[in-house]
């Protein structure tokens, strides 16, 4: 038996658990992080795919980074540099034109006017509105969701702590919001907007890694979830390049952690969480090895820390029902190539600097869009897809040698449970139909490729340990989101066992690379502890 004890123990090392830890750290607690896999970063990392070629293989764009997280950790010391995405989206469509989606306003708008006059006054429009709309939205991404089952005293207290970020909401405000939280994607753009150029620009900007084609309710959402602020600037709408790819990210947060004391092991698998008579004590390794702590966070996803690493018998039973309940299935995959000469985009102005030709993204249209969804939904592999190409090597030459160039590709709309067949069977099918999508905007890119990896929502699951392959631990929908998140009644990090908190993807505010969730749980932590209730 081992005699190691720590204060903390944080089961993970993606992103929100080197978070956690380093704010742990910081604040004077001996911490250990243990990570399954031999490298951190869980979903956020840079990993070769061909000698001498790096991809971010999994996540492949900074958007929501909190920027607290960023200055109070000093990521930037550790080595982290993000570089703004420009332009921002671009869509390439099946008449040989491009859409660029410019980072400054009027660039943008000018794009635009050539489209629909009408389209981007409307698009000026509503993007002050969402922006401001946005803004309440902000202060909740850093703190935890009101305790809804507070009573009296506390309860009010929750209520006004709450109503406080929305000081001065109009009612117009109030039913725009109810419409972006409920209503589709689609039927906004087609009240709003005459070009259907202009609609699929939108749409591509939204829905990712979500459930629900773009005429389904509640895909307005991402609306306004993209336009909360990221990196050092808190640009709203910000999307960043990481220089060294996405892993570069977690190796500044496992660099400050380590400086702040943390302690990290790799290939370090957690075969279970101790916990018992209703309190953890530590955990134990798959090798045998435990180690206590009176306080073990887990960066796991809700489905793989509640119903595989803690006893059934040490929680309530509606609790773990619950859980079994949270909608997975994750809809996304991945597929990264190494080419011998840069995707030719048809009509991609080649006289454009290299690093604004890095990033485009293959949807014909809405209505293309939700044909894949509903295709995939029914266990089907669409025989086009909807796919994001990033040509990280563009921006960054460090992840390949001259002559080689790196592409990561996101494929949406894919099941998790195929109808017929198992992903083992169509790995490469799926890869084979996301060349073919790619093939018929840059037609060179099938000869040139060197080396391909694909990974389908199985391999997401078995090699970065996402459960069901769901890269926000759970759907983004509202009945998923704020105080429901992960469940009804836990949405505040804290568990059914005293001690044992979340601080993923799975918890408050939700997925992406923002460290929200990780700050948030080390927080709440911090507070139970000053008050005896940790």
């Amino acid at each position: 038996m081992s005699t190691e004890i720590y204060d903390a123990i944080v089961v993970g090392a993606g992103h929100n658990g080197l978070t956690a830890a380093a704010y742990l750290a910081r604040a004077g607690l001996s911490t250990l992080v243990l990570e399954r896999r031999e490298i951190v970063g869980g979903c956020c990392v840079t990993e070769e795919i061909s000698p001498g070629c790096r991809a971010s293989t999994t996540s492949y764009i900074a958007s929501m980074l909190r920027p607290t997280v960023i200055r109070d950790l000093n990521l930037a010391a550790h080595g982290l540099r993000m570089v703004p995405c420009d332009p921002a989206i671009l869509v390439a469509f099946q008449d040989d034109t491009v859409l660029p989606w410019w980072a400054e306003r009027e660039r943008a708008l000018q794009e635009f006017r050539k489209i629909s006059v009408r389209d981007a006054a409307t698009f000026a429009r509503i993007d002050d509105q969402l922006k401001k709309l946005a803004r309440y939205l902000q202060p909740f991404f850093l703190e935890p969701p009101p305790d809804i089952g507070a009573n009296g005293i506390s309860g009010w207290m929750e209520l006004l702590r709450a109503s406080k970020r929305f000081r001065g909401i109009s009612g117009e405000e109030v039913a725009q919001f109810v419409a972006f939280f409920t209503g589709s994607l689609g039927e906004f753009l087609d009240r709003n907007y005459e070009s259907e150029k202009m609609k699929t620009l939108i749409l591509a900007n939204n829905v990712y890694g979500k459930h629900g084609g773009p005429y389904d309710n509640g895909s307005a959402l991402g609306l306004l979830f993209h336009l909360l602020s990221g990196g050092e600037g808190e640009i709203q709408g910000f999307y960043g390049h990481v220089i060294g790819g996405m892993g570069s990210i977690t190796q500044a947060l496992a660099s400050a952690a380590q400086k702040l004391g943390a302690k990290i092991r790799v290939s370090s698998p957690v075969a279970r969480i101790d916990a018992r008579n209703g309190r953890v004590h530590g955990v134990i390794l798959e090798d045998g090895t435990e180690i206590r702590s009176k306080l073990v966070l887990s960066n796991a996803d809700p489905k793989r820390t509640f119903l595989r690493l803690v006893e059934a018998n040490e929680l309530p039973e509606d609790f773990r029902q619950a859980i079994c309940n949270i909608k997975m299935a994750g809809p996304c995959a991945k597929v990264n190539f190494v080419l011998s000469e840069e995707p030719r985009v048809k009509g991609m102005p080649r006289e454009w600097p290299i690093s604004q030709r890095s990033f485009f993204t293959l949807v014909p249209s809405l209505e293309f869009a939700q044909r894949c969804y509903d295709t995939a939904k029914f266990g089907d592999l669409p025989e086009n897809l909807w796919v994001d190409c990033v040509v990280a090597s563009n921006v960054d030459s460090t992840l390949a040698p001259a002559g080689k160039h790196i592409m990561t590709c996101f494929a949406q709309y894919v099941p998790y449970k195929l109808r017929e067949g198992t992903w083992d069977e169509k790995r490469e099918l799926l890869g084979d139909r996301v060349v073919k999508t790619i093939a018929q905007y840059a037609p060179n890119v099938p000869s040139s490729i060197v080396a391909r990896q694909v990974l389908t929502p199985l391999d997401l699951e078995r090699t970065y340990g996402l459960t069901e392959g769901n890269i926000f631990h759970g759907d983004l929908s509202l009945e998923q989101l704020f105080f429901m998140r992960p469940v009804p009644g836990w949405a505040r990090y804290r568990t059914p066992i005293a001690g044992l908190y979340l601080c993923g993807a799975g918890a408050h505010p939700g997925g992406g690379v923002t460290g929200a969730p990780g700050c948030n749980a080390a927080r709440q932590v911090l507070k139970d502890l000053k008050r005896g209730a940790a």
